[in-house]
């Protein structure tokens, strides 16, 4: 037996051996199948060279990135206003590997049937182990579809698409590579975009369409975006425009940086508050139709907020089940516990519901400009995710750190740094609320939304007698026929949610589908997780949830 050099405290055993490097990818049964059925397959040798990078290098950078916050610096050396955000420079590293390798861009600079989902399997994998960054990843992927509504703006969105990170303090036209920020949240209106109260004075331009923004914006993210667009009161009403951080010419806009804002989590990604006197912005769209031309950057938003849940609650399942299988008690493996079993296979089949409910309506916006009954699924599901797997991220996190016990809540461990990052998706674009209000006015001014669901749900009918009862249960409203009450909309959208993650399990032919049917329909579940029926086969949902 070893003995203890003199004045030793203690030997360091039963320990689990690093969690990283890992392979996100080859790791990750669930997710794999979800991009070959949603038509990604194509783009599979890229996905896979991804996992391997954030699973390694993106990983290792992250907890520098994220322990050393952002820093705001108003004023140079000389007293010249600068407005500067300073980063570690793990932040730009990361933010480089992360464009570079499509997160931002893939889906318009590499137009092809499935680029939509290979996109969204990157920012769930980068989402993992560096979610701050994935914020200005997702605004810029968003922003593209938006900026072209206006042609003049053909540049920006060529730079934004492309796989080229800059992250100088520099005018636009020095740049091969973009990114973009948003500014819509003020302090008197929060969700009420319409209450907004920055004023756009038209000041002519070649095509009419310059202004000059006065206001303030309570949440401006990734401030040392190259751009942002923004929304604000244009004579003919609430309107959208792109706003450079440097005027097109020459020299700083005319935007200051108030402060950074002290959040919960998300510390690596800079969030500000911030003034517009007289800052130099381009119409999107025509006046009064602000909000109509911004929804479509909106929507994307709002797909890579349920990516980004999912995401977390992957990672998080994976650090559990890690440990799970390398530390023991009371004479055995964690995992070989039956009750520990029961709650590691419980939050592995509410991680591949999420994730396949998340690539299901990536796979509906990637097919939604050739398939009306896509685009139908994609506009409803789409809130549907965000509420739901939004929602059950922070007790998912939080029952994961849990398994781990003390190791789970000290910084050494990535479980704290999601576990401050859990809730941000379900408040960012959108409260529970506003998405299930979203849900209630989709059911009722477009019917063909609610088609679209039932027919989803009606491709896994008579796999489980409870998901049949709940379908017939769902039916009427989904046909227009018995709309429910906005009271009850949180209730009504859950079990809609529910109802969907089965159908998609069981179409999917997941060996966890008919666990999760029983459990989160057939009423076999209490309320907290680890509390599935004792004659499920754990041991197949364990395996599938993580390689050993």
């Amino acid at each position: 037996m070893d003995t203890l050099p003199p004045f030793a405290t203690h030997r360091v055993e039963n320990q689990p051996p690093p969690f990283a490097p890992r392979d996100l990818w080859n790791d990750d049964a669930a997710l794999r199948e979800a991009v070959r059925r949603e038509g990604g397959d194509d783009f599979a040798a890229q996905l896979a060279a991804y996992g391997v990078l954030a699973g390694g290098d993106i990983y290792a950078l992250s907890f520098d990135a994220h322990r050393d916050k952002p820093r705001l610096r108003s004023y140079d050396a000389y007293g010249h206003r600068i407005d500067l955000v300073e980063f570690h420079p793990n932040y730009h590293a990361i933010m480089r590997a992360a464009i570079e390798h499509g997160v931002a861009g893939l889906s318009w600079h590499d137009p092809r049937p499935g680029s939509h989902v290979a996109r969204a399997a990157l920012s769930y994998l980068h989402h993992q182990v560096e979610p701050g960054t994935s914020c200005p990843l997702t605004m810029t992927h968003a922003a593209v579809p938006v900026l072209r509504h206006a042609p003049a703006l053909g540049e920006w969105m060529r730079k934004a698409a492309a796989p080229h990170y800059d992250g100088r303090d520099t005018g636009s036209g020095d740049k091969a590579g973009l990114t973009l920020g948003m500014g819509m949240t003020e302090k008197q209106g929060g969700s009420d975009v319409r209450a907004n109260e920055t004023v756009a004075t038209p000041i002519g331009g070649a095509g009419g369409d310059e202004y000059e923004l006065v206001g303030h914006k309570w949440f401006f993210s990734a401030p040392m975006s190259d751009g942002f667009l923004v929304l604000a009161q244009a004579p003919g009403g609430l309107s959208c425009f792109l706003m450079p951080r440097w005027h097109p010419h020459g020299g700083k806009n005319a935007l200051r940086l108030m402060r950074l804002k002290d959040k919960l989590g998300d510390w690596s990604n800079a969030s500000s508050e911030v003034e517009f006197q007289g800052a130099w912005a381009q119409r999107i769209g025509e006046e009064g139709r602000g909000v109509a031309t911004i929804i479509e950057m909106v929507m994307l938003t709002r797909l890579d907020c349920m990516l980004g849940s999912a995401g977390e609650m992957r990672m998080a399942l994976a650090q559990a089940l890690h440990h799970a299988r390398h530390r023991r008690s009371f004479g055995k493996p964690l995992l070989d516990h039956a009750l520990m079993r029961n709650v590691i296979a419980d939050l592995a089949i509410e991680s591949e519901a999420a994730t396949a409910l998340a690539i299901r309506v990536a796979g509906a916006i990637d097919r939604a400009g050739r398939d009306p009954h896509e685009a139908a699924f994609a506009r409803i599901a789409t809130a549907i995710g965000k509420f739901w797997i939004c929602k059950r991220a922070p007790a998912f996190v939080n029952e994961a750190q849990e398994c781990l016990g003390g190791a789970g809540y000290v910084e050494e461990s990535i479980l704290p740094r999601l576990y401050r990052q859990a809730p941000l998706n379900s408040i960012w674009e959108g409260s529970g609320n506003i998405q299930c209000l979203d849900v209630l006015r989709a059911l009722a001014r477009e019917p063909e939304a609610g088609r679209a669901l039932l027919a989803e749900l009606e491709r896994a009918r008579g796999r489980h007698d409870a998901l049949d009862a709940r379908i017939d249960e769902l039916a009427p409203a989904l046909r227009g026929q018995a709309p429910p009450q906005e009271a009850q909309m949180r209730w009504w959208v859950e079990r809609l949610a529910l109802a969907l993650q089965s159908a998609l399990l069981f179409v999917a032919d997941s060996p966890g589908a008919d666990a999760f049917c029983r459990s989160r329909l057939g009423g076999a579940h209490g309320l907290g997780f680890g509390t599935l029926p004792a004659d499920l086969d754990f041991e197949s949902i364990v395996q599938r949830g993580l390689p050993a």
